[in-house]
């Protein structure tokens, strides 16, 4: 079934899926603006604590509950790996001597049935250039891909591929922004992971739209459009479906570690393939991609 070409009139949806985009753009860049990012200790500084219960009496609020004692502005508290293992966030530096008031302080609330197997401390300053270079990573592999397609294809491929990328993390940061999910190195990324996926989907399909522009010279660009999204479509929704597969399994059972890079990357995996059909086909439908450049070089 899948082997063939299905029949559907995308072209008849676009309107509909853009306005749908659009709002969600909207309620994401509003979420952005006014409610922020939950960036982590790797992007505002602090320091993160790895810590091992010995005893089953303890609790995750009593752990948490002694920390707060401690002044150590916001705190966040979270099983991680086994059972008896916490991760501890707090947004002061750790310098020897608090960590060892630390220690002290847990001694007194928690008995000696702990142990301290990691700590790292991030410096607002290092924090600020592992901000900026995230970003600029992000820029610069956007930049690249534009770069690209402009070559392999025509501007106007490149502009479509490089709007419904952007479309792709916008989305996902608003999502983030209102699930209050933390942006860390590894949501970073995930980012950079979201929009190689979505433009290798988009580049199948306009590779595809090449292809028939240069079969099709009686056709127009809105038929070449739907009728090469129905030839990849089987690709698209097996390759799709698989990844997903996988990204679940590592959301569900990866632990709350993992939780924010697999909830990226299924955000990723959903739009990226949501906008290489609904976003940047249309675009190049709007931009009037002029066949007789691909006639001529047929």
């Amino acid at each position: 079934m899948l082997n063939t070409p299905s029949n559907i009139k995308f072209i008849n949806y676009f309107k509909i899926f853009n306005l749908l985009s659009a709002l969600l753009i909207l309620f994401s860049i509003i979420s952005i603006i006014y409610k922020g990012l939950n960036f982590g200790i790797d992007f505002k500084g602090g320091t993160l604590i790895e810590l091992r219960v010995e005893s089953s009496e303890i609790r995750i609020n009593d752990i948490r509950s002694s920390f707060l004692k401690m002044n150590l502005g916001d705190v966040s508290v979270k099983k991680f790996g086994e059972e008896n293992d916490y991760l501890v966030k707090f947004e002061n530096t750790g310098q020897k001597s608090k960590i060892e008031n630390i220690k002290n302080e847990l001694l007194n609330d928690l008995g000696n049935n702990f142990s301290f197997r990691r700590v790292e401390n991030v410096g607002p300053k290092v924090s600020k250039e592992l901000l900026r270079s995230g970003l600029i990573a992000i820029c610069l592999s956007l930049s690249a891909m534009l770069f690209y397609i402009w070559i392999r294809f025509e501007w106007q491929f490149s502009l479509g591929a490089i709007i419904a990328l952007i479309h792709d993390v916008i989305i996902t940061m608003g999502f983030f922004s209102v699930l209050e999910f933390e942006i860390n190195l590894s949501i970073v990324a995930a980012l950079l992971t979201i929009v190689g996926y979505s433009m290798n989907d988009t580049v199948v399909i306009f590779d595809r739209v090449r292809e028939n522009l240069r079969k099709y010279s009686s056709k127009d660009i809105n038929e070449i459009s739907n009728l090469s999204i129905n030839e990849t479509l089987s690709r698209t929704i097996i390759t799709s479906s698989t990844t997903l597969f996988a990204l679940l399994s590592i959301f569900f059972f990866g632990g709350e570690i993992l939780n924010g890079f697999s909830f990226a990357m299924i955000l990723g995996v959903i739009f990226g393939t949501y906008s290489s059909i609904f976003i940047a086909n249309p675009i190049l439908i709007f931009l009037k991609v002029n066949q007789d450049s691909f006639l001529k070089n047929k």
